[in-house]
């Protein structure tokens, strides 16, 4: 099992989407809402050299925005 950690915003369309499609193939994930958690904010644009959301960290690969494919080719789906 792939960890899945998604860093979203309340207000981020594409963060809904991208949670919903991932409830929809029933992959679990951490929702990290970045607007609530500045450490975890920092951490995400430290990591990624991004600001923008969503971004879906699967084990140790980062996903900018909602990519179906490249969510789907990460977790085999």
């Amino acid at each position: 099992m792939k960890t899945v950690k998604v860093f979203s915003t309340p207000t981020c369309p594409y963060c809904h989407m991208a949670k919903d499609y991932l409830k929809d193939k029933k992959v679990s994930f951490e929702d990290i809402d970045v607007s609530q958690d500045q450490n975890q904010a920092r951490a995400m644009v430290e990591k990624s050299g991004q600001m923008g959301v969503p971004q879906l960290w699967i084990d140790d690969q980062i996903v900018i925005g909602f990519n179906k494919p490249v969510i789907d080719m990460l977790l085999e789906l």
